[in-house]
């Protein structure tokens, strides 16, 4: 049963009517009080619910509401209802536990697909055992990576919109994958974006195509990265490169899930769904004024947090043997060992570029020494780096911002790879055009 709170009686009569006709049973009540009785006898699938039942318009009633319901159905997804000029309203919701936010007036196609996608997801905290899930090629058992897998095995049957923070080299293009692969989605395609590599005057036309002569340049139509992905998941990778103008351009799409082809003034619908990827702090970027809160709130419905290759040091082996194996395939070497001294040290090192930089540490020293067993000394020796034990590394970065920590973390990748930026950008797991940008904003000169 999905419960409809709302005082005007037309929204609810259009509301039961979109839902019956979708196979819901529906309830609609006029009133908090009303809603407080629902929820205290029975647990609906979802509840539908607006911000304001007087002639104010601050909101307060939505949210006490919601916090009411919380108490006594704290699993019970909740969606919004609100008006354009309440999205500020939305978010404080959604940080008060909603589980999302429609506008007023609504689209029914993406109304009815996001009320599925929430009762899909309350309903699949419980993964099934006997499914045959995809790593992708994930390696690594550890605790914390064994957590986020499990989160990502929750989360594939739904088409929740994902965010994968952490930091360059982590692996979330592959946690991306592994969401889409274990999707009802896993047959159509996956459309990776790289939003850092993509100018500002080009967004439109890479996102959702453009028609022959739509402007200088355009000698044929080019399909957009939406349609693309069209029944499959887009990957928006480095969203956080953004600038605010493509942010408002990209809103568009993944609230109302229609665009405009450049050149072709009609409405096109897409079925997609979205999975996020950034290195940045969207959260501090919001607080600046820098990133937009209403599309962070719409990208972030889960949120899965990548820890750094450090903080994993029990996966390390698993990856040197990996890495050392796969090599050694691909370029007809004789088995290759790495002995107790090569492992201990290279479960010693920082690690700025995380999974990156560990395969690239190992291919090098792999390809350059020819021996049947690597020691310490080999990888230390194409590393040039000693590693730095916590307690030096706290030292370290006591008082430094995350400003400082970013901008010495490039000026170590610059020095370590001499000046070549192609590999810099690589082992920092950024485009070369992010890559100048972050260099022109910290002054630093190749």
């Amino acid at each position: 049963m999905i419960l409809v709170v709302d005082d005007d009686l037309g929204i609810r009569t259009s509301l039961s009517l979109v839902l019956k006709r979708s196979g819901y049973e529906v309830k609609t009540v006029a009133s908090p009080v009303e809603a407080m009785s629902v929820v205290r006898t029975a647990t609906p699938q979802l509840i539908l619910m607006d911000m304001n039942f007087t002639l104010s318009t601050d909101g307060v009633e939505g949210l006490t509401l919601l916090k009411q319901v919380k108490i006594f159905q704290p699993q019970v997804p909740v969606i919004l209802m609100t008006a354009w000029g309440s999205i500020q309203l939305a978010v404080d919701g959604i940080k008060a536990g909603a589980f999302d936010f429609i506008t007023k007036p609504w689209d029914n196609y993406s109304l009815l697909q996001r009320i599925e996608t929430a009762i899909k997801l309350s309903e699949s905290s419980q993964p099934s055992e006997t499914s045959v899930f995809d790593r992708c090629g994930i390696i690594g058992q550890s605790q914390q990576l064994t957590s986020v897998l499990n989160t990502v095995k929750r989360i594939s049957a739904t088409d929740a919109s994902v965010l994968i923070t952490g930091e360059s080299g982590t692996g979330k293009e592959l946690i991306a994958e592994a969401i889409h692969r274990n999707s009802q989605r896993s047959e159509n395609a996956f459309v990776k974006v790289n939003l850092g590599g993509i100018s500002q005057s080009l967004f439109e036309s890479e996102m959702f195509g453009h028609k022959k002569g739509a402007f200088t340049g355009a000698v044929s139509d080019r399909q957009g990265r939406f349609e693309i992905a069209n029944k499959g998941t887009i990957f928006l990778d480095e969203i956080g490169d953004l600038d605010k103008s493509c942010q408002v351009k990209l809103l568009r799409v993944l609230q109302d899930h229609t665009y405009e082809v450049l050149g072709d003034s009609r409405n096109r619908r897409c079925d997609v769904r979205v999975i996020s990827a950034t290195n940045a702090d969207l959260r501090s970027m919001v607080d600046e004024g820098t990133f937009r809160e209403d599309l962070f709130y719409r990208i972030n419905l889960i949120t899965l947090h990548l820890p750094p290759l450090r903080e994993r040091p029990d996966d390390i082996p698993l990856l040197v043997n990996h890495f050392v194996q796969r090599v050694c395939e691909q370029t007809g070497l004789k088995a290759v060992t790495v002995d107790d001294s090569a492992m201990n040290y290279l479960k010693g090192l920082h690690y700025s570029g995380n999974i990156r930089e560990l395969k690239n540490l190992v291919e090098r020293t792999l390809l350059v020494c020819d021996k049947s067993k690597l020691t310490a000394d080999d990888f230390r020796a194409h590393y040039g780096i000693e590693p730095m034990s916590k307690s030096n590394t706290q030292q370290m970065m006591s008082g430094m911002t995350l400003d400082d920590m970013e901008r010495q973390t490039i000026v170590n990748a610059i020095s370590q790879y001499d000046g070549n930026m192609t590999h810099v950008a690589s082992a920092l797991g950024i485009s070369r055009g992010a890559l100048y940008r972050r260099m022109e904003k910290y002054g630093i000169e190749k």
